[in-house]
């Protein structure tokens, strides 16, 4: 099956080879602000461009999961990748179900000076990434002894971004005998997973996806007007390493930290920002079991045009005081009956802009 999409730059093409879903049910297309790469697949599973129910997104990390062998070789090191793949790396881990399996995922936050990994993720509108040198000394231990590692992305094209993270993790002397790179879609033809046994030739390396296929891309002669965000990796204006780590610094089992009154029937959005997605999912998630209507999103630095797949946009500014946009795609707020906005830093710290056009309940991991 052939999908294609015309934009003002060119026409995006992808070729789906096999798919656990239709195709039109997994993805969209959509066209960024980004001359490296005008174009991106937005699922619609993830819960982060589109809202989605949580029992969609529960269901795609254990269908993920379940794709793997249940004989891996512990420890287990799965990585989600910063910021779009940061809570669907969170979600596939959860599913795993182990004691011996290290969530370590990457960042554009850095707490400390204890780095373990940078690399470039350069088609990126935010090139740097970052990850953290786990902070409890078992932690440390199972990640440099890692004899599995799970790589967790939203989508693949070309594969150089997780070849990037794989030298930098093989500089730092991990060395692992398994490699699973898991994927929502996979638009490489084979070429991510290859890209990643460069690095690792003596590692058995396989990937997973729900969708698998290749992609062109034929330029026009038109020019687009970018505006891209500030290519920033730092904290920002408050200390996180105040809140309880839900993962930036490793985590093998964690538990829900936000928590909300439940009323059944009621439409409910709940959405994370940035980076701090697993734990906004997991309150959404305990929501919807108490028989609340609800769907999940999240603000985040992308920048994608209105058109196609996005609907409606809404950019604000940055929640952490580092001055990047943000942005908030596909929702109408008379959609809902509330809207829950969850922050890992104070609530004050929310552009008005985005308390105007939401009206939200603000729950923060700081406060």
């Amino acid at each position: 099956m052939k999908l294609t999409a015309d934009m003002t730059t060119g026409s995006a093409a992808v070729e789906v080879f096999d798919s656990v879903l239709p195709p039109e049910d997994l993805f969209g297309f959509a066209e960024r602000r980004n001359p490296k790469r005008a174009f991106i697949f937005v699922s619609k599973v993830l819960g982060r461009y589109v809202p989605v129910c949580p029992l969609v997104m529960r269901q795609t990390y254990v269908g993920l999961a379940e794709q793997m062998p249940i004989d891996l070789p512990g420890p287990v090191l799965v990585v989600g990748m910063a910021e779009t793949a940061i809570g669907m790396g969170a979600g596939v881990h959860d599913a795993l179900d182990r004691d011996d399996a290290l969530y370590l995922p990457t960042t554009r936050h850095p707490l400390s000076q204890n780095m373990l990994a940078h690399f470039k993720e350069e088609h990126s509108h935010a090139t740097h990434q970052l990850m953290h040198m786990p902070t409890d000394p078992a932690h440390r231990a199972m990640l440099f002894d890692a004899k599995t590692l799970i790589l967790v992305d939203d989508e693949a094209t070309t594969g150089k971004t997780l070849h990037n993270l794989a030298k930098a993790l093989s500089a730092r002397g991990i060395s692992p005998q398994r490699i699973i790179c898991t994927f929502l879609t996979d638009w490489s033809a084979g070429k991510a997973a290859a890209a990643v046994a460069s690095v690792f030739p003596y590692a058995h390396v396989t990937s997973t996806a729900l969708a698998n296929g290749s992609y062109s891309w034929t330029p026009s002669n038109n020019v687009a007007l970018h505006d891209l965000p500030a290519d920033i990796a730092a904290c920002g204006a408050y200390d996180l390493t105040r809140n309880p780590d839900w993962g930036r610094q490793g985590i093998v089992q964690n538990e829900q930290m936000l928590h909300a009154d439940a009323v059944p029937g009621r439409r409910t959005l709940v959405l994370g920002t940035s980076e701090f997605v697993w734990q906004p999912f997991l309150l959404a998630e305990s929501l919807a079991k108490k028989g609340e209507d609800v769907r999940f999103a999240a603000v985040g630095r992308s920048p994608i045009f209105k058109g196609l797949i996005i609907t409606d946009l809404i950019r604000c500014q940055d929640n952490y005081g580092l001055g990047v946009p943000n942005y908030l795609y596909n929702v109408d707020s008379a959609d809902y009956d509330r809207i829950i906005l969850c922050v890992e830093t104070p609530a004050n710290s929310i552009d008005p802009v985005l308390i105007d056009a939401l009206q939200p309940e603000v729950i923060s991991l700081y406060d």
